[in-house]
């Protein structure tokens, strides 16, 4: 199997994944992590939303030769951005090996993992330790089948937010992609982070506080395969 010799996806719509992961991970507390100027975040987050608009009416049948040529420019602009930032921000150190996974700045090891992939499910119990605030502590379901190798095992958290009422079709299409209505499955949710903590703190924008957040929980090792979906479960940000 070829090895990914460039650290950016080639497709665009990859590449548009690759950016707003980034951008539900440097932002979402505030001040963001490893020293980022917020100003960044803010044009990052500016640049993923043109190229993402721009993708689609490049995509749709009334595409003409002006919106291809608009969509190339943005994704230009966009991959410049994501290369500054790389070569500012996500550099290690002082981003660990974990935190470089969760950037998608690491290829999959492509060789054989002495750790199987997860057989456990897992999902979290919640605290709000403050306004727009939730902790989420990371635990195994209650007699979930049990695996030798749940210690090696990170967990991949996966959420989504929804506006009372469901959102409308702009804000589902929007960089936030807030849901629409209530998701049945983990695959619905939009946004993934990944941690080796048994605490994961969620810092959420002001304008949040009253809308509904879900999440979904299942382990994973470190070449990136997943166990079965947790539960999902929900609450009021607060």
């Amino acid at each position: 199997m070829a090895v990914r010799t460039d650290w950016l996806p080639g497709r665009r719509e990859l590449r548009l994944e690759m950016a707003r992961n980034w951008i539900s991970i440097v932002g979402s507390s505030t001040p963001p992590p490893w020293n980022i100027p917020e100003a960044e975040v803010l044009e990052l987050t500016q640049l993923t939303t043109s190229a993402g608009a721009a993708l689609d009416e490049a995509k749709s049948s009334q595409r003409t030769p002006v919106s291809t040529a608009k969509c190339k420019a943005a994704f230009e602009a966009l991959t410049s951005k994501m290369r500054a930032m790389r070569n500012s921000y996500f550099r290690s150190p002082p981003l660990t090996e974990t935190e470089l996974v969760s950037l998608e700045l690491k290829p999959k090891d492509m060789t054989h993992s002495p750790i199987p992939a997860p057989t456990a499910q897992a999902e979290a119990d919640i605290s709000r330790p403050g306004v727009h605030l939730i902790m989420l502590h990371l635990r195994p379901v209650s007699g979930s089948l049990p695996d030798p190798h749940r210690s090696s095992y990170g967990f991949r958290i996966y959420y989504g937010i929804m506006p009372p009422g469901g959102a409308t079709v702009e804000a589902a299409t929007g960089v936030k992609h807030e849901l629409m209505q209530v998701p049945v499955t983990g695959e619905q949710l939009p946004f993934s982070r990944f941690t080796r903590r048994k605490k994961e703190l969620f810092d959420f924008a002001p304008e949040d506080s009253g809308k509904t957040v879900f999440f979904c929980v299942r382990y994973e090792n470190a070449k990136g395969d997943s166990g079965p979906w947790g539960p999902i479960f929900f609450t009021v940000i607060p």
